[in-house]
């Protein structure tokens, strides 16, 4: 393993209550009310294809030049949102598992379909953590297509074979492990089974640990 390269919502920090915020309010100026449940359906999706979820699920049709004025009207919701981030709203153990990933010269990029991934690393000052990041202004396929992921290795210069992703997602998952990447879900294993070794999360966590917990998977 030369890189690792991680998922940012969910992952890193966890803006899913910040999208779903600003895509509520877009469906409240639309007419109808967005459940959390359909809120939690558009993660991993592009901000057109979220929009377009929404607009089906409403019953709606909008012209491209309409979908387009929405999807900035939400970006620029969110991005109200997000500038209010603090570095607390890192997830517990993110910051020493990737002092560990420095101290090791191991490489790492962040992925994200949100175009304001660099913003989110700023407010939470992860940026200096990360060599790269292939977020929504550089790749334009979502998960499961392995787009992001082999944009990520690619910045890296490194093979899929030679990075680790982690992911919380079942999408995500199924596009790392279709780029040929070792993947590492974060989460409930019951929920993440698909992946090759999934942790609770980075709370204590030790990179001997991970090394160890995939070293058992080829016994």
């Amino acid at each position: 393993m030369k890189g690792c390269i991680f998922d940012l919502d969910g992952v890193v920090v966890e803006t899913t209550r910040y999208h779903c915020q600003a895509w509520s309010a877009v469906a409240s100026q639309l007419g109808f009310d967005l459940s959390e449940k359909r809120c939690l359906e558009l993660r991993s999706l592009s901000r057109m294809a979220c929009l377009e979820k929404i607009l089906e699920w409403g019953g709606l049709y909008m012209t491209e030049a309409e979908k387009l004025h929405w999807c900035d009207v939400k970006n620029n919701w969110y991005v109200d949102l997000i500038a209010g981030m603090l570095p607390v709203e890192v997830l517990p153990g993110v910051l020493d598992f990737l002092q560990q990933l420095r101290q090791e010269d191991v490489k790492t990029a962040l992925t994200s379909s949100s175009r304001n991934a660099s913003k989110v690393l700023e407010n939470t000052r992860l940026n200096i953590f990360f060599d790269v990041v292939s977020d929504g202004n550089t790749t334009r396929k979502s998960k499961p297509d392995p787009e992001c992921f082999l944009n990520a290795a690619a910045k890296l210069n490194l093979n899929p074979t030679e990075c680790w992703v982690f992911e919380d997602s079942n999408m995500g998952i199924a596009a790392a492990l279709q780029g040929g990447f070792t993947v590492i879900g974060v989460g409930g294993k019951e929920d993440l089974s698909k992946a090759h070794l999934v942790i609770p999360g980075f709370e204590n966590l030790i990179l001997a640990d991970v090394y160890a917990g995939l070293r058992m998977l080829t016994v």
